[in-house]
């Protein structure tokens, strides 16, 4: 049985996995992230030396712009000591094996694409709500990256342009962060803790007027980023993942605001076909099976 070791890479902590090409999990874990390059790479190897024999791949997804080509990280996200981090250089070298690299937001749709929402569609699309708004783009049943690798970086759409360019409220990214709208939530409460997200969703559907408020604006922010990126792709389906998508109500709430959009403008609602929305499949180890199905189909070629 062929065995890859696969990372995913988040500001916080490593996870890793040890997986099969069916995508079954047979070990995994995760270790804290570093706050430098040297002890970050330290990490890296720890865990590949645990496994050291034991795989045929090393498949990987992290924050950033990813050229997928030469397993390069730009700009690394939440870890910006990660630019330039050549991993093939890195894991490839040390251990001898072929390295898959991806973003975390592609990774979420190949995941998807491979054993979720996304499994068989044409055209479609995830949006990862979080801090910002990660996502991937299905186009022709193939996961679009783009000239430059940034396809799907859904955080700088436009939304709200008379905020004025230079201030991040005038992008999705702030509009339809998920951990803005539960500390905007919990501020309005009161609350200590400005990061409870059970807190807020108590709140909301207990039916608090103003976390109720904060809630349907930030769904309405929401489907209107799906609107404008139906307009460019016209998606079977729009997979909505992030932790908050366990949340039934969100999904729900998204739907009934996109359906109102058309229903007040009949000339957008004859012009515009809704996509189905839906919650991603996979919650915490979505990164793992994307960055290992990118791998396979790197492996096909």
């Amino acid at each position: 049985m062929t065995q890859y070791l696969v990372f995913d890479i988040g500001g916080t902590n490593v996870k890793y996995a040890l997986m099969d090409g069916e995508g079954k999990l047979l070990e995994k874990g995760k270790r804290a992230s570093a706050d430098n390059l040297e002890d970050f790479v330290a990490v890296l190897y720890a865990i590949g030396d645990q496994y050291k024999g034991k795989f045929a791949g090393i498949a990987v997804c992290a924050p950033g712009k990813i050229d997928t080509e030469k397993k390069i990280i730009h700009f690394g996200g939440a870890l910006p000591f990660l630019d330039g981090l050549n991993l093939e250089e890195t894991l490839g070298a040390r251990y001898g094996v072929p390295v898959g690299a991806e973003n975390d937001g592609k990774a979420a749709a190949l995941c998807e694409q491979w054993l979720g929402e996304l499994k068989g569609v044409d055209t479609g699309a995830v949006l990862t709500l979080g801090t910002g708004v990660g996502g991937g783009i299905v186009a022709g049943g193939k996961l679009l990256h783009g000239s430059s690798f940034q396809a799907g970086e859904l955080s700088w759409m436009i939304t709200n342009q008379g905020a004025g360019l230079k201030k991040m409220d005038a992008y999705a990214g702030f509009a339809c962060s998920a951990v803005g709208m539960v500390e905007k939530v919990n501020r309005q409460l009161g609350n200590e803790d400005v990061n409870d997200g059970l807190a807020a969703f108590e709140a909301i559907k207990s039916g608090n007027e103003e976390a109720v408020k904060i809630f349907r604006q930030y769904c309405l922010s929401v489907a209107v980023m799906i609107l404008n990126l139906q307009a460019v792709i016209n998606g079977e389906k729009v997979v909505i993942g992030g932790g908050i998508s366990a949340q039934e109500i969100l999904i729900e709430e998204i739907r009934r605001q996109f359906g109102e959009i058309l229903n007040d403008n009949p000339m957008l609602r004859q012009q515009v076909t809704p996509p189905e929305i839906v919650a991603a499949k996979f919650r915490n180890d979505t990164n793992l099976y994307g960055a290992l199905f990118a791998l396979l189909q790197e492996n096909e070629k």
